[in-house]
Parts: C-alpha cells; structure tokens; sequence
C-alpha cells in the first residue's frame, strides 16, 4: 500500500482520499481565527498520516510531503435522545496544510477544497502562510492544540513556548 502523500494535478493539489482512516490529532468547537466572525460553531477535526505522525513521535518534526487534512462539521446540539452538549453533523468545509520542499519556496502551502472539487491550487501566501508562520508552535503547525503531541514537542525542544501567547487580532 502506498504512503498517503500529496499528489498534484498541475499547480493543483489532489483532495486525499481515504484520510479518516490516518491519524486523528485532535477537535476543536468553534475554533476561529477572527474576532467576530458570526458564523455558527463548527467542529474542527485533525487528521495525519500515520507515517509522518510516526516520524514525528520519533523527532519532534514534521517530516517532508506530511499532509494535515482539516474538515470543518456542522455542530448541533439538538437531535435524537441528546439533551445537551453538541455532535457533528455534516461536513461543511475541507482544509489541507502540505510540507512540500521541493514544491513551495516556503516549504508549506494551504488548500480549501470546495464542495466536492477534486483539485484545489494553493491559497495566497498572505491568506494561512504568514498566520501559521507566526503562530504555531511547531513549524508551520499549531501543536499547541494537540495535546497529545506538545510533550513530544517539548521532549526533542522543537515547541516554540511563545506560540502560547494571545495572537494579535487582524
């Protein structure tokens, strides 16, 4: 079976396949990096392939052509026999964060995937890049949202401390 890696079309990259059955990182609810943003909340899953999530157990480093798939889902919080609390429903939104050396000057690159699009180009630098590069604690990756992984991170001292603080609203 191959390694789940990037796979482009052109400039484009392909939506992976099969990427719930990777590594589940972590969820947020209502994760959102603007100040007011009036959109519902949403639930954010993290998913990683198993062999860079591997690597990076054993490095503290996300290792060259990882993907980070992100799909957002619709929170709700009434239905069936729930009478509090909230679960995910449909999928909303899909995100991929790619390591890729030899592709993107900068390493990283940023994809939405629309609806059901097939292959989606990078978004502008300015859009995720610039955000991730400054805030992230590991890399371009915001680790100190797992929490499974920033003990990994601090133990091969690849956790930037400062990421911690509260970001600068845009």
């Amino acid at each position: 079976m191959a390694l789940p890696k990037p796979i482009y079309e052109g400039a484009n990259l392909v939506r992976p396949e099969g990427y719930r059955e990777w590594i589940y990182l972590s969820s947020g609810l209502g994760m959102n990096y603007n100040p007011a943003s009036g959109d519902p909340e949403m639930f954010t899953n993290v998913f990683v392939p198993p062999w860079s999530y591997r690597n990076f157990l054993s490095t503290g480093k996300w290792p060259d052509k990882t993907m980070f798939v992100l799909e957002d889902r619709i929170s709700e919080s009434k239905g069936s026999i729930n009478k509090s609390g909230h679960f995910q429903t449909d999928l909303h939104g899909l995100a991929v964060e790619v390591k890729d050396e030899r592709r993107f000057p900068e390493k990283w690159a940023y994809f939405n995937f629309a609806g059901d699009s097939k292959a989606e180009g990078a978004k502008p630098k300015d859009r995720c890049w610039d955000c991730h590069d400054s805030n992230a604690a590991v890399e371009h990756v915001f680790v100190q949202f797992y929490p499974t992984l920033r003990p990994v991170a601090e133990k091969f001292s690849t956790y930037r401390k400062e990421a911690e603080r509260v970001a600068p609203q845009h």
